[in-house]
C-alpha cells in the first residue's frame, strides 16, 4: 500500500479522534502525521492481536495524551491564559503584550519565592508528578501539594487578573 493511499484511507478518522482529545485542528493533524508516519513504516511490524483499525486508535489516543504532557501544549495553554487576562486593553498594546507573553510568565515565575518557585518549576515546566517533587525535595506530597496551591495564587497575584481557570487547579490534584 501507498502511503498516500494509506493516509487517504486512514488520516480523516484519526484526525477526527485525535481532535477530541487536544482540542486544536493543528496539534491534531500533528498527532495524525506522527501516527500514520510511525504506523506505516511499522506496518510489516503489527501483530493482529486487534483490527487494524483499534491498532490505530490506540496509537492516536497515546500520542494525543503524550501532546497533552507536553511543554508545547502547556505553554500554548498558558500563554491563553495571559491573553484572557489582559483581554480588555487595546490592539496595539494587546499586540505588544502577545509578544511578550513568554517573557511575562517567566518573570512572574521567576518573581516567587523560592519554595514555590521550584515547585511550579519542577511541575509545569520539568513535568514531574506530585510524588517526584515530593521525593526530590524531601518533603511530603501535601507540602508540594499546598506550596503548588499557594505558589499559583501568587503567580496570579504577579500577573494581575485572576483569568486562571479551575484547570490548574485541578492538576495538583492528580
Amino acid at each position: 500500500m501507498q502511503l498516500e493511499q494509506f493516509i487517504r484511507e486512514h488520516g480523516e478518522e484519526l484526525l477526527r479522534l485525535a481532535y477530541t482529545y487536544v482540542k486544536s485542528r493543528e496539534a491534531a493533524e500533528d498527532v495524525v502525521q506522527d501516527v500514520l508516519l510511525k504506523a506505516y513504516e511499522q506496518r510489516e511490524q503489527f501483530r493482529g492481536g486487534s483490527t487494524y483499525r483499534t491498532y490505530l486508535y490506540r496509537m492516536t489516543i497515546n500520542r494525543s495524551y503524550d501532546y497533552l504532557r507536553s511543554w508545547s501544549y502547556k505553554n500554548t495553554v498558558l500563554t491563553n491564559k495571559i491573553q484572557q487576562i489582559f483581554q480588555g486593553t487595546k490592539s496595539a498594546e494587546q499586540q505588544v503584550l502577545t509578544q511578550s507573553d513568554n517573557r511575562l510568565l517567566g518573570q512572574a515565575v521567576l518573581d516567587l519565592p523560592v519554595k514555590y518557585r521550584e515547585i511550579i518549576i519542577l511541575y509545569y515546566y520539568k513535568e514531574l508528578k506530585i510524588d517526584e517533587i515530593a521525593n526530590l525535595l524531601s518533603c511530603s506530597d501535601n507540602t508540594v501539594k499546598t506550596r503548588l496551591k499557594r505558589g499559583r495564587e501568587k503567580l496570579k497575584d504577579n500577573l494581575e487578573g485572576g483569568a486562571w481557570d479551575d484547570e490548574f487547579s485541578s492538576e495538583a490534584s492528580n
